[in-house]
């Protein structure tokens, strides 16, 4: 199948029913999922599991085109669950284990599913809200429930290929989350555009990202497409994370965040090369990124992502250019624009915007929020809300979230080229980097650290390691360390948060220990 076409996939290639069926019809002893427990299923005992599910639902009237909410750790039965609702042809709404109180009443409501399934240990959380419209909460399903289920389930109706089989909750950094409505060929074509020519039947990829996140679905479905398998794991632990990937023979992964940083800043092993893994997908890249390649012996990939995209964005294996994105697929037109949708100059920051060839490729809106799904989709293109700027020669750069760009003495500073620099510090585990209100007008800049675990971060250690890395204008004024960053439930920093809680109490301030940093001006060449 080539997935840059702008030819739509049929059922038969894209949705899960037909796949997961054709699996376990010509390959049924295959292995499909190797769980943390060291458990198995093969391609027909997952079709089974998931069977098992979708009989029950459809006893509690779950049909074609309902939601289902999913409240599961990663493990079997999110597993199962997911692929039950999509037997079905019902939409797979899952929440994070994390959420309680209004954040979790909020997606139940923007949901308006009346089924959910979940863990008996959250279950008491639901006392205290509101339940939106909710009439059947099942409890994680039991062990004595049997694997067959009955016959096979088949959905009231055909499932399409533009139906969605999920609507993705977005982390709600800035705001209420959306429901991000994603089709099975929007999952396909993600799945296509990362893995197609490095992924086959011999290979593993860990899913280490939640099945509530983008990042653990389309992993999770393109092994499903290329008749490879997963290693499903409850999540990432860095210092069981290279026994983790010899145990399950896991050859593909995805480091996302602060992952690489950490398995980076883990002390040298004459084991470090001793591992299965081949292929890293890295986001964003490291500053040493061939040191890294080099060091566990895999090759790295960058890209760019969102829940509501199809993987716009790749590099080269093992990118030789610093923070690069990499460059637009085949198939995706990318601009980068200014407040008017008009396109900048090469190397001039703006929003990045998108669309495809294909049809359904990407979101399909956001869910029960018309306005907010106009706004994003205005003029014809998906609009980002990620400042961009492009080179020469057709490479993206990720500059920073558009509401995050900091703005200080005349200066724009992009918060994400400081926090890679901040994060370079040998130190430095975690890093944030936001705008505070400067006694002159404008913004100053506050970097927020978590030190290495069992380390320490001076702040007058860590300027003086940034004067030598940052323009004088981005050297951040103030600096405070706490011992982790506040995340979201999908562990993304909350900037909004130290935003808000600004030069606090323990922040320390380079000016007020004497440290001040002036423009230095450049001799004109024929000065003397």
């Amino acid at each position: 199948m080539d997935w840059s076409s702008p030819e739509i996939p049929s059922a038969n290639e894209c949705v899960l029913g037909p796949l997961l069926r054709r699996r376990a019809t010509e390959q049924p002893d295959r292995t499909y999922a190797v769980f943390g427990d060291g458990s198995t299923w093969t391609y027909a005992q997952t079709l089974r599991a998931a069977n098992a599910v979708a009989w029950r639902l459809s006893e509690l009237g779950v049909r074609h085109g309902d939601r289902v909410l999913s409240w599961l750790p990663n493990g079997p039965d999110a597993l199962r669950v997911w692929f039950g609702i999509n037997l079905l042809g019902a939409i797979y709404v899952p929440l994070n284990p994390a959420y309680r109180g209004r954040l979790l009443e909020h997606a139940i409501s923007l949901s308006g599913a009346k089924v959910m399934v979940a863990a008996p240990g959250l279950l008491d959380r639901l006392d205290d809200i509101e339940g939106g419209e909710l009439e059947h909460v099942v409890r994680l399903l039991p062990e004595t429930w049997p694997d067959e289920g009955g016959p096979l389930v088949e959905p009231d109706r055909p499932v399409e290929p533009w139906d969605p089989y999920a609507i993705i909750l977005t982390s709600g950094t800035t705001g209420p989350s959306k429901g991000v409505v994603c089709s099975y060929v929007q999952l396909a074509t993600s799945g296509g555009a990362a893995f197609e020519g490095s992924f086959g039947r011999d290979d593993r990829y860990m899913v280490n990202l939640p099945l509530f996140h983008a990042g653990g679905t389309v992993g999770t479905y393109a092994a499903l497409l290329m008749e490879a398998s997963i290693a499903l794991v409850d999540r990432f632990d860095t210092s069981r994370f290279w026994e983790t990937i010899r145990e399950t023979g896991t050859t593909h992964v995805t480091l996302l965040g602060v992952m690489a940083t950490f398995l980076a800043k883990q002390p040298h092993s004459p084991q470090d090369r001793d591992n299965p893994l081949r292929h890293v997908f890295m986001v964003p890249l490291i500053d040493d990124v061939q040191g890294f390649a080099t060091r566990f012996g895999v090759e790295v990939v960058a890209m760019f992502n969102m829940t509501e995209t199809s993987i716009p964005i790749i590099s080269e294996v093992d990118p030789p250019t610093r923070g690069t994105c990499g460059r637009v697929r085949e198939g995706v037109e990318a601009r980068v624009v200014d407040e008017h949708d008009r396109q900048v100059p090469d190397g001039t920051p703006g929003e990045l915007v998108l669309r495809t060839d294909r049809p359904w490729a990407m979101n399909s809106g956001y869910w029960g929020m018309p306005s907010a799904t106009a706004r994003a989709w205005r003029n014809g293109w998906f609009h980002t809300g990620d400042a961009f700027r492009r080179d020469a020669d057709g490479e993206f750069f990720f500059v920073d979230r558009v509401k995050d760009t900091i703005r200080r003495r005349g200066e724009n500073i992009s918060s994400f080229d400081v926090e890679i620099e901040v994060l370079a510090h040998p130190r430095v585990g975690e890093a944030a980097v936001v705008a505070v209100p400067s006694p002159h007008g404008e913004d100053d800049v506050l970097a927020v650290v978590a030190p290495v675990a069992g380390q320490s971060v001076d702040p007058g250690e860590l300027i003086s390691f940034l004067i030598e890395r940052l323009a004088y204008f981005m050297v951040p004024r103030y600096v405070r360390v706490l011992p982790e960053l506040p995340k979201t439930p999908t562990a993304k920093i909350e900037k909004h948060r130290l935003r808000a809680e600004g030069v606090a109490a323990d922040t320390w301030d380079r000016e007020a220990a004497g440290i001040r940093l002036r423009h230095e001006p450049i001799a004109h060449p024929l000065t003397h």
